[in-house]
């Protein structure tokens, strides 16, 4: 199971959330590419980056900062937030990104997803955002009345690389993962699994991966807060899952 430390960007600084309230910012960092190479430097081999202001404006707000992460870090970054066209989805593959996360268009424009993830394998992921079971857009600040599990479904010919399952109540709240729900989800589709909302210790990182169904685990407060040792973790999934 992959760990990807979680870097969300908002008016150029690397920030933190709590239930996706951008009133509720904590700032972390002011260089982003600093944070991203103390992440690298601990040994991780994926980054995940979040343009928050994009998110709500539709459009990349945060490119600066994410371009100076893609050249600082050597391994590959997963981007989502304000990706909503094939011209946006192209030139960050251009940039260098690794993986595009589509979220609000996999619920307003399903047919982008299709055709992104034909055009560029491997490196298109959707991202769905839910309360309560149901997907959220917009920077999570609409609600819609699609369940995750249907929508998720929906994209099982596609050719989609990842599906990052995010529980908005669990997001930066620091009360572990939904894990019966992302479980549920990743039983219930063929498309690899990717937890996010919550995970906040060895334990949450523990509970996901013996699942044996859910891909990967992203992390974000609780790596700046000192909740959860990024090496530590790193070492810990890197161990035989245990057959007891």
């Amino acid at each position: 199971m992959i760990l990807y430390p979680a870097i969300d960007l908002k008016d150029g600084q690397a920030v933190r959330l709590v239930h996706g309230d951008m009133n509720q910012t904590t700032v972390f960092n002011d260089d982003p590419a600093a944070q991203a190479r103390a992440f690298v430097d601990a040994g991780c081999t994926w980054l995940h980056l979040v343009d928050l202001n994009g998110a709500f404006a539709g459009t990349p707000v945060n490119a600066a900062p994410v371009e100076a992460i893609l050249k600082a870090c050597p391994v590959p970054a997963q981007l989502g937030g304000g990706i909503r066209d094939m011209a946006t989805i192209e030139a960050w593959l251009d940039k260098g990104l690794a993986r595009v996360i589509l979220g609000t268009v996999a619920v307003e424009n399903p047919d982008l997803v299709r055709q992104a993830a034909r055009a560029f394998p491997g490196q298109v992921a959707v991202g769905l955002d839910a309360r309560g079971g149901r997907v959220a857009t917009r920077g999570w600040a609409e609600e819609t009345d699609v369940m995750v599990t249907d929508l998720a479904r929906s994209f099982e010919d596609a050719g989609i690389a990842a599906i990052i399952y995010t529980d908005i109540l669990r997001d930066g709240a620091m009360k572990g993962p939904n894990i019966a729900a992302t479980a549920d989800l990743a039983r219930a589709v063929s498309i690899p699994v990717i937890a996010s909302g919550g995970v906040s210790s060895l334990a949450d990182l523990t509970a996901l991966r013996d699942t044996g169904v859910i891909a990967g685990a992203i992390s974000g407060r609780a790596l700046y807060d000192g909740a959860l040792d990024l090496a530590q973790a790193l070492r810990m999934l890197a161990e035989p899952r245990s057959r007891a």
